[in-house]
This record gives C-alpha cells, sequence and structure tokens, in this order.
C-alpha cells in the first residue's frame, strides 16, 4: 500500500513539473510552406479549372469596356425558334466542356503546321450572351448589339492585321441557327452584304413555317436566311455545303437559289471528291468578306448525335475538317458552330467534335493560305 502511494505520488509530482516546464517552454509547430512557396503558379489539369473554351482567359466582354483582343469567343444560348428539338441554349456550355482537353501549351496540329495560340494575337473566351429565353424579338436584338458592341472595339494586336480584316472576330457557339440573323445585321453594319458559306444538313432558306402569321412568328432557324435576303444582308455569292434534307419539291431550290445560294449537297462529297468541293466554294466566295456558318448536323448523327434536327447520311468529321483546312485564306470576317443539343450526346461525342472544329476555325482566321499536307511538310523525312 505504501509503494502505490509512492509511485502515485511520484507520478503526479513529474506531471506538475513536465507541465510547467510546457508552459515555460511551449511546443512551437514547424512553419508550414504556402502553396505558391512549395509548388508555384501551375497550369490547370484538363478536367480542372473554370470552364472557359480551350482554358483561354475568360472575361465578361460585354460587362468590361476597356477589354480588347483580336478573336473573341462568344456564347449565344438561344433555341426558342427551332422547328423539333429544344436543347441547344446548352450549346456554349457543351462546347466549351469539349475544349478541356484542348489549350495553347499543346495547341500545334500536324494537319494545320501551326498553333494558332502561339501566332501572338490576344484570343479571349467573352462568355455568353445573357439572351432573354421567353421574348425572341428582345433576344434577337440582345444578340445584335452584344455582337456590335465586341466587333467595334480596337484590334489588340492591328500591327498583325492582315489588312482585310480591321475588326476583331468573333466566333460564336450557338444556340440555334437563328442566331445568324443578328449576327449578319451586326456585320452589315461594318462589312455591308457578305458571302455567307454554310455547312448544314438543311437550307435554312424557306419563306416561312406554317403558323407564321406574324412578322416574329416568320423568324425560325429555318427562315432566317431568306430574312437576310430580303434584309440586304448577304450577296448573291453564298453557297450552302453537305445540303442532304427532304424538301417540299423543286421550288425549294429555286427559292434557294433566288436567295443568292449555290448548292453541294451531301453527295456530292462522293461524286465530286473533297479537293473539287474546296475549288467550288473558293470559286464562288472570291476575296469577298465572308461568313462562315457549320451548323454540326453537317456531320452524320452517327458521329454527331446531339443535335435538334438529324438527317441520316451526313459528312464525316474529318471530311469536314479537311475541307475547312482548304477554306484557309479566303477573307473570313467572322464563324459560327451551332444546333449543338447535348441533352442528346453521348460521352460528349458532339461537343468533342464541336470544339475541334472551332479550333480549326482559329487556325482558318489566322493562315494566309490552305496548309500543306503533311506529306508534303515532311517529303525529306518520309
Amino acid at each position: 500500500m505504501r509503494r502505490r502511494f509512492s509511485l502515485l505520488a511520484f507520478g503526479i509530482l513529474f506531471f506538475s513539473i513536465t507541465t510547467r516546464a510546457h508552459d515555460q517552454h511551449a511546443f512551437k509547430e514547424p512553419e508550414q510552406a504556402t502553396w505558391l512557396e512549395k509548388y508555384g503558379n501551375q497550369i490547370d489539369y484538363p478536367f480542372s479549372g473554370p470552364l472557359a473554351f480551350s482554358h483561354l482567359p475568360y472575361t465578361k466582354c460585354l460587362e468590361h469596356e476597356e477589354t480588347d483582343f483580336d478573336i473573341a469567343l462568344l456564347g449565344m444560348p438561344f433555341d426558342t425558334a427551332v422547328t423539333y428539338r429544344p436543347g441547344a441554349r446548352f450549346g456554349p456550355y457543351a462546347i466549351r466542356s469539349g475544349s478541356r482537353r484542348q489549350r495553347e501549351a499543346r495547341g500545334y496540329t500536324m494537319s494545320w503546321g501551326r498553333n494558332p495560340y502561339a501566332e501572338g494575337l490576344k484570343i479571349l473566351d467573352c462568355g455568353d450572351v445573357p439572351v432573354n429565353p421567353f421574348d425572341n424579338a428582345l433576344a434577337i436584338d440582345q444578340m445584335e448589339v452584344a455582337y456590335s458592341t465586341l466587333l467595334g472595339r480596337p484590334l489588340a494586336t492591328p500591327e498583325k492585321a492582315n489588312g482585310q480584316n480591321t475588326h476583331p472576330r468573333i466566333i460564336s457557339l450557338g444556340g440555334d441557327h437563328t442566331i445568324v440573323l443578328p449576327i449578319l445585321r451586326a456585320l452589315n453594319k461594318v462589312y455591308g452584304p457578305v458571302s455567307v458559306i454554310h455547312f448544314d444538313a438543311h437550307l435554312d432558306t424557306w419563306l416561312s413555317y406554317p403558323g407564321g402569321v406574324t412578322d416574329q412568328s416568320r423568324v425560325t432557324h429555318g427562315t432566317f436566311f431568306a430574312i437576310a435576303r430580303e434584309e440586304g444582308l448577304i450577296s448573291n455569292t453564298s453557297i450552302h455545303a453537305g445540303i442532304r434534307c427532304k424538301l417540299g419539291g423543286e421550288e425549294d431550290l429555286e427559292n434557294d437559289e433566288a436567295v443568292g445560294f449555290q448548292l453541294i449537297s451531301g453527295d456530292d462529297i462522293d461524286d465530286l471528291g473533297i479537293p473539287e468541293i474546296i475549288r467550288l466554294i473558293r470559286k464562288r466566295i472570291g476575296d469577298s468578306p465572308v461568313y462562315l456558318s457549320l451548323d454540326i448536323d453537317v456531320i452524320d448523327p452517327g458521329l454527331a448525335p446531339a443535335t435538334g434536327t438529324p438527317e441520316a447520311g451526313g459528312w464525316t468529321t474529318r471530311e469536314v475538317k479537311r475541307i475547312l483546312r482548304g477554306l484557309a485564306g479566303l477573307n473570313f470576317v467572322g464563324a459560327d458552330i451551332v444546333e449543338v443539343s447535348p441533352a442528346y450526346d453521348n460521352a460528349e461525342i458532339t461537343g468533342i467534335a464541336a470544339a475541334d472544329l472551332v479550333h480549326d476555325f482559329l487556325s482558318m482566321f489566322i493562315s494566309d493560305r490552305p496548309p500543306l499536307k503533311v506529306r508534303e511538310r515532311r517529303r525529306d523525312e518520309l
């Protein structure tokens, strides 16, 4: 008993002494390095970071009037003028998400032989136009004002302008195809009537749809080119590529020609071949200011299912990309990719394809001539 008491007293005494020593000589944790001290500035991984196209700098350009650029990506999340499937208001999101594996640091492609981000131009993601989803007349005006606002900005690097482009160029992410009407209205204030290269399964030159009894109800994603022609926004040197839709009859083709379009059908890629299609487009356009509009449904729905009005028998993604490379050097004043409706997608097939085509647009804008084929550039090595 006496021994237990002694041990207990010793333990209490020891605890008291060590506690007092701890109070006098408090233990100090080693200082932890900050993130920047330990890791420095790190780039985002493809799956991390804010959602901007190809991890570009993201700015709400409409709100920041001091922001300048040479090329802007602009979302137009509008889909309330479709005739079949809605959902393209989520197209800008899907295209940006599909671009996550793309970035400035690895933007070089063998097909183009260049990296569009390494040309000294200022390329920004300017966010989305906050489009009203309840009033189409208001939404179309908002898109026109937004496009005109950005088109009026000074070039960030005017010394790199090629003489043709004294205004910045905008790649619009749709949205249904109706967005092209306010875009053409905005472009007309700067360039006058422009030629249009139109990749699509459908003509989009119909005069109206059943039930279109008011002026506003005439404006749909299948009538906007006819309205643009009435307003004097497009020239008589425009051209379709990839058309394969069903028609009401020969009268649709006659009206299409009257609107100002020459037609390359979906079947022509087999009968004429890609080089001849490129030649026909270039001959039709010449050196006039030209706007390129690409409906994702020009691609076969087996390769790009997420679209509002799918048509079987379309071109492949590779074929469209090859044709785009052949158009480099034309006087492009802008471009869009439309009708991506991600609710109908699987594993982001369509979003990824659309994002890759936008990357081609950037190279197409910057190149003064079609690139040499990979084999021609590497002839000595091969």
